[in-house]
């Protein structure tokens, strides 16, 4: 058992700053809490007045991907195995202890998943979406393997090809089921307006993924398609650049999730320029300030928006993308921080079906925890502080 005490402590739940708090932890899991003398222990750890807030949750990532190489095509399982590794380790030390994988080759984050249970990985905590659906020659109809044996999705191009791919998928493992139900800014073939599978596919996705509790995220970018996805009853949308007052309306009556991931767009902006094929700069432009005025309106209508980066895109850092991002939401949606805070935390953590184990610190829940220098309730940028300390269930991560 291992005190945590002399803390300034934001739980998650509780908009205000706790102070002179303390945390008891066994076995990775708080057991007790409070204020003021905290009670004595054999080991006790004093977080110097700092605050202590939850580990971050990111919903919205890419372990396979390389946002420097930017390598799409013909990625072998290796190659996609040791860059997933060395990603999950970067992001775990960047603060973030909790993700969900939005679509991964050779359903290697399920296997990696299923690895950390029984094995050592630094990582964080993995909501696995596997292999996401996609139509032929629709976003996400990447060929993978040496030969171009695999692909990156399943290709679905009816209602029961889609029931036997979410029936494979959710054999497999998967948390999550991905559906591309829009073209997107990485497809040299398509346009972000351009509808991909249909209500009636994803509409089989969800009746699928729901029979055995898990949930459905969908790929819209374009207001058609976000409009199908929602018909299609998925329980976020994601990116959602297009998304109009009518449709927020509706999400934020529903308690559907955005997941904007607007660190894609804007990194592709400021590092991509001179580096990146001409269609994905083009489209990257024709949507960046609709995007931010979009999303901002469907905050504002109520619309619960989370943290997630869609890590792994071009020049769309592992190591800094979560802080970006909340930056963003605060700088450009007008999110207060400790939305913002909420929004990398219990939200996510309800959306991804893990708040009975992380999102906040309460007792009974894992101890995944950031010690900061500053207050990110008053100013976000608080939670990029390069030294921070990162604990994943009460133990810290070695640097």
């Amino acid at each position: 058992m291992t005190l945590f005490y002399n803390a300034r402590l934001f739980d998650g739940i509780r908009t205000q700053i706790q102070t002179a708090s303390w945390l008891q932890v066994e076995a990775g899991k708080i057991t007790a809490m409070g204020q003021g003398t905290p009670p004595n222990a054999a080991e006790a750890v004093d977080l110097q007045n700092k605050y202590v807030i939850p580990g971050l949750i990111n919903a919205h990532t890419h372990m396979m991907m390389n946002p420097v190489t930017n390598k799409l095509e013909y990625l072998s399982e290796t190659e996609v195995t040791a860059t997933a590794i060395d990603n999950l380790a970067t992001l775990l030390h960047s603060g973030v202890t909790t993700i969900r994988d939005c679509g991964c080759a050779f359903n290697t984050d399920i296997k990696l998943r299923e690895y950390a249970r029984e094995h050592q990985l630094t990582a964080p905590r993995i909501v696995a979406s596997g292999r996401p659906m996609s139509m032929t020659g629709g976003h996400g109809d990447f060929p993978e393997g040496k030969a171009g044996e695999v692909n990156w999705s399943y290709l679905t191009d009816s209602p029961d090809e889609m029931r036997q791919a979410v029936r494979q998928a959710l054999k497999q493992g998967a948390d999550n089921i991905k559906v591309m139900a829009t073209g997107g800014v990485m497809s040299p073939g398509d346009n972000i307006t351009d509808t991909a599978l249909t209500p009636a596919e994803m509409h089989v996705a969800v009746e699928e993924a729901h029979h055995k509790g898990k949930t459905v995220a969908a790929h819209a970018q374009g207001n058609a398609g976000i409009q199908n996805a929602l018909e299609a009853g998925v329980d976020s949308i994601e990116h959602g650049i297009y998304v109009d007052e009518r449709q927020a309306d509706y999400m934020a009556q529903k308690q559907i999730y955005l997941v904007p991931t607007l660190n894609a767009c804007a990194s592709i902006s400021k590092y991509g320029r001179e580096q990146l094929p001409d269609y994905m700069i083009r489209k990257n432009d024709q949507v960046k300030d609709d995007f931010f005025k979009n999303i901002a309106r469907a905050f504002a209508l109520g619309v619960p928006v989370l943290v997630g980066t869609d890590a792994g895109t071009p020049y769309n850092s592992l190591a800094t993308g979560t802080f970006e991002e909340m930056e963003l939401l605060v700088n450009e949606v007008q999110i207060t921080p400790v939305q913002v805070l909420q929004a990398a935390g219990i939200k996510a953590a309800q959306l991804l079906q893990v708040d009975e184990l992380c999102g906040s610190l309460e007792v009974g829940k894992q101890a995944d925890f950031l010690v900061l220098d500053q207050d990110p309730t008053q100013d976000i940028t608080a939670v990029a502080q390069n030294d921070k300390q990162v604990y994943q269930a009460g133990s810290l991560v070695d640097g």
